[in-house]
Parts: C-alpha cells; structure tokens; sequence
C-alpha cells in the first residue's frame, strides 16, 4: 500500500513540472503599469526645445526643461497648456526620469527580432539583440481579453518607423500601458500611426502626418515636429457601470409596499358599515304594512264564540270526572 502511495505522489509531481513546463517563460508577468507621475498630462516634454512646422495639433500639455525654447505654436495648437518650463515641467522632468528608469529596469526580457512589422506581440517586456527596435508596416500588440495588459519595448539605441507603418492594439490593450524605453533618439516615419508612450533619452523626431496615441517625452534633447496630431492616452475605467442593477432593484421593494397595504385596508371596512344599518331598518317595518285587517273590526262575535267554546269544555270535563269509577 505505501508503495502504491508513492507512485500516486511521483505520478503527481511528474504533471505539475509538465504542466509548468507546457506554460513557458514568465514574459507575461510585466508587472503593473510604467507610473508616470505629473507627466501623464504631458502630451510633448522636451529637454532641449520644442519645434514645429505646420498645423500640428497636440491635445495635452506642453513644457520643455531646461531649454525652455518652444516655437511654432501656432501654426500648431496646444488643446492643453503650454508649461514652457515652468515648475510644473520642471517636476514632469523628474517623474520621466523616474518612469525611464523604471521601464528600463523591467525583467523578465524576451527577445525579439530587430523588425516588429509583420509580427504579432502580447504583453510583456521585450528588447532585440541589436538594441534597437524598427516598424516595417505594421505590428500588432494583443492585450488577450486583458485591458490591463502591459508592454514594454527596451531599446538600449534607437527607435525607427518606416513610412505608413502602424502600431495597432487588439483584444483591449490601451495605449496608456504601452512604453518604449529609448536609449537614444526615435524617429516616426511620415504617416506613422503610432500607439503608446514614447520615453527617449535624447531626442525625438516626427515627420510630416505621424500621429501618436500616447506621449512623446524626451529626457536630454528636442522633440521635433511637423504637421502632426499627438494626443495623450487614457486608460479606459473599468466597469464603471456595474452598480446600475443595484439601483434598480432598489426602486422596486420600496413603491410596492406602500401602496398595496394602504389601499386595501381602508376599502375593506367600508362594506360592514352599510350593511347593518340597511338590514334592521327595514325588518320591523314589514308587519306593520302586513296586517290583514284595516278600519272598524266588531269583536263581539268571536267573544262570544270563546265564551261559548269555554262553557261546553268546562261541562265535559266535569262530566269526566262525575263518570270515573271510584278506586278503593
């Protein structure tokens, strides 16, 4: 019996490691999102100026540190505020330093080809063995049904995307949980549709009609720009919705009860309270329009009819009594 037991145990311990192999490598377990402090409003933060040609739109704020050069606005326009470099960009700088740190530091690391275009990549952090990452057309990030799924993209050199390449999110990643850490400059080709938040080191260049979902954030140099739309991600909220069933049923306990029992009692007493008054009245009121005999009644008659009858029964029965024979 113990021998069979000990089987049954190695049998067990056998399918976990299989069951843990057949799961892979960890690259999943990113962690939570890359944080990035006062310069999440920041859609452009720069080291070294800020230039613009054309009619760039950006929808978020602006600041540059400790260059404080911003020029080309307008034509551009800033939905949001222009910090220059203000204490507020001044504190945006130090949390991005914070944030590239951070997403620079990320393990566990895979390691994926040099060109992302053409390929399919689901959350995790990745680096290429060059140290550099390039778009050819498209690549696609698969968040798998997670809308918290991170991704970070670590590149100890640069980050290039050919003309009218795209990053595109399927099965809920969001933008805000996308980040690519650059160990020196990016460049987006023209027409780039572009999605997640960009952290450089250096510089950061957008050519003609490259837009960004997320950020563009250089630590030491410029962000150069021309004729593009740059908005800031949000993460979308997470069931805000839900509590709504609760209102409902709610609502419904509480009209029901205080109408039914209000309504009935004071209906139902109604009907004894009429009954009884109607009934007595009208009873004693029967006999008196019922009498057979109306007008004068000569009671002469049956008096003596009774007088008579009372006579002829008193004689009989005394007879009665004269004819009994006497018992000794």
């Amino acid at each position: 019996m113990g021998k069979s037991q000990a089987a049954i145990g190695a049998v067990g311990i056998a399918l976990i490691l299989a069951i843990g192999a057949m799961a892979g490598p960890a690259a999943n377990a990113v962690g939570p999102t890359v944080g990035l402090g006062t310069a999440t409003s920041f859609a452009v933060l720069a080291g070294s100026a800020i230039t613009n040609t054309g009619p760039t739109v950006i929808n978020g704020n602006i600041g540059s540190y400790p260059t404080t050069t911003i020029t080309g606005f307008p034509p551009g326009t800033v939905n949001g505020t222009n910090h220059a470099g203000d204490s507020v960009t001044q504190g945006a700088k130090t949390d991005l330093i914070t944030a590239y740190n951070d997403a620079a530091g990320r393990t566990p690391v895979t390691t994926l080809p040099t060109e992302l275009g053409g390929t399919t990549v689901t959350s995790g952090v990745y680096s290429s063995a060059a140290g550099t990452f390039g778009i050819t057309g498209n690549v696609t990030l698969n968040g798998q049904g997670d809308p918290t799924a991170v991704f970070v993209f670590q590149m100890a050199s640069t980050l290039t995307t050919a003309t009218g390449s795209s990053v595109a999110l399927i099965n809920g990643a969001q933008s805000c949980n996308v980040f690519w850490q650059v160990g020196s400059s990016a460049t987006l080709g023209g027409s780039t549709s572009f999605k997640g938040n960009i952290l450089a080191l250096t510089s950061i260049t957008l050519v003609t009609n490259a837009a960004i979902d997320g950020r563009a954030l250089a630590r030491n140099g410029a962000v150069t720009l021309d004729t593009n739309t740059i908005t800031t991600s949000t993460c979308a909220a997470a069931a805000t919705a839900t509590p709504t069933p609760a209102t409902s049923a709610a609502a419904t306990p509480t009209v029901a009860p205080t109408a039914s029992p209000a309504a009935v009692p004071t209906a139902s007493p109604a009907a004894p309270t009429a009954t009884p008054v109607a009934a007595p009245t009208a009873t004693p009121a029967a006999p008196v329009t019922t009498l057979p005999y109306t007008g004068t009644l000569d009671r002469s008659g049956p008096l003596a009819l009774v007088g008579l009858l009372m006579v002829v029964i008193g004689a009989l029965i005394l007879r009665a009594r004269t004819s009994a024979p006497t018992v000794r």
